[in-house]
């Protein structure tokens, strides 16, 4: 399977996606944003896989979308194909990501402002280098974040915090995103990627069954009421007792041995 503009790996049951356009700033083009739902989709119904990793080349993770390529083609398009192009279709990560069990991480290795904090924000991890900065640059082209932010923030800082960060459009280096809330680790820029595998690798070893039902359990519990919740996740967990993952974690402990989880 061949992707534009990102680099795609499978290795040791973990998917990494590797944005490359880092003369760009790894921005989106139309092509990239294709690539990158269609690596998420096949890592998704790839059995091998447990755990997705999203990266990128160079200096940036992510600075949204490519202003200026979207110029050009606006200025040659006709007035449908204008109208695709202004209904962003960078929306669809948000959902796309959350409708996933396996687990998401974004492994941030720099700038991530406007929609790429978005699509960062999207993921289910964040762990960041000390070098990566972080900004909700849409309120200073007149803007608001449309790609996931409004609906991200609040839920991560609280509301005052978000209406900070979305207001002012502000710079937020690494340590504060860190404090607030806004990346769950942060760690030195030289080790991002080996604390990235070895998270990755963490929950690869773990049992995929569990794993996947718990993102499902804490994303749908979100909306609902502690009794509702309690009973959604009851029937998961009934589902998971029959499981052999079940079993084997059982019979590891019995033995004193770590467990071989297979996802079934």
């Amino acid at each position: 399977m061949e992707y534009k503009d990102i680099i795609y790996t499978n290795e040791e049951g973990i998917a990494t996606i590797t944005l490359n356009r880092p003369e760009a700033m790894n921005a989106f083009s139309p092509e990239m944003s294709e690539s990158i739902t269609r690596a998420v989709q096949d890592s998704a119904q790839d059995d091998s896989v447990r755990v997705i990793i999203i990266t990128a080349k160079g200096r940036a993770f992510c600075t949204g979308a490519d202003v200026k390529m979207l110029a050009q083609r606006f200025e040659q398009a006709d007035e449908a194909e204008k109208k695709r192009l202004l209904r962003s279709e960078n929306v669809r990560f948000p959902i796309l990501f959350r409708s996933i069990d396996k687990p998401i991480i974004a492994s941030i290795n720099g700038v991530a402002v406007g929609g790429g904090l978005d699509f960062a924000l999207s993921c289910d991890i964040r762990i960041a280098s000390d070098k990566a900065r972080f900004a909700e640059v849409f309120i200073r082209r007149g803007l608001i974040p449309a790609l996931g932010g409004i609906f991200f923030i609040p839920r991560m800082v609280g509301v005052d915090k978000a209406c900070e960060l979305i207001w002012t459009g502000d710079i937020v280096d690494a340590k504060e995103a860190e404090r607030i809330g806004l990346v769950t680790k942060v760690v030195p820029h030289n080790e991002l990627e080996i604390a990235t595998w070895e998270f990755a690798q963490k929950l690869a070893k773990g049992p995929p069954l569990a794993i996947q039902r718990a993102k499902r359990a804490i994303y749908e519990s979100l909306s609902m009421g502690l009794e509702t919740s309690l009973n959604f996740v009851g029937a998961l967990s009934r589902d998971l007792m029959q499981s052999e993952d079940h079993k084997e974690g059982a019979r590891a402990f019995l033995e004193k041995r770590e467990p071989v989880f297979k996802g079934k």
